[in-house]
């Protein structure tokens, strides 16, 4: 009787030395596959991001140029009477829109937001100074 307990005590010892392994083992392979992710995404990002701040760039250049057109013609407009000027401040309007998408985007990026939340607000960005350059084109 004594030689069984003995028996059963090493055996069920061993089972839970070998339990205790394999629950080590699964505890390093999910810490491990956490940094991974974590690591890997953080990559990601800053590749989205880098990427991102060269179209921030390109919309930055983009609105400059627009608004020098602006405002090389803003004094034939306004000479011209409070109809063309209420033409030109309409068109001006769409433009600070534009800008104000633009340092949207600069705001997102700073905070550090998701890429897509980022890639969304430069598509609307864009579509601003689309706007602002079709109103200068009708002027």
């Amino acid at each position: 009787m004594r030689k069984s307990r003995l028996s059963l005590f090493k055996s069920t010892s061993m089972l839970i030395s070998v339990v205790g392994i394999i629950m080590i083992i699964a505890t390093i392979i999910v810490v491990a596959y956490v940094g991974y992710s974590i690591v890997s995404t953080g990559i990601t990002n800053e590749i989205s991001s880098g990427t991102q701040y060269d179209e921030l760039a390109e919309l930055k250049a983009s609105y400059d140029d627009l608004s020098v057109k602006f405002d090389s013609i803003k004094s034939t407009y306004y000479a011209g009477g409070s109809d063309n000027v209420k033409v030109y401040n309409d068109a001006k309007l769409e433009l600070t829109r534009a800008n104000s998408a633009i340092e949207n985007v600069q705001s997102a990026l700073d905070a550090g937001k998701p890429s897509n939340e980022v890639d969304s607000r430069i598509d609307f960005a864009k579509e601003k100074l689309k706007t602002a350059s079709q109103a200068y084109n009708e002027l």
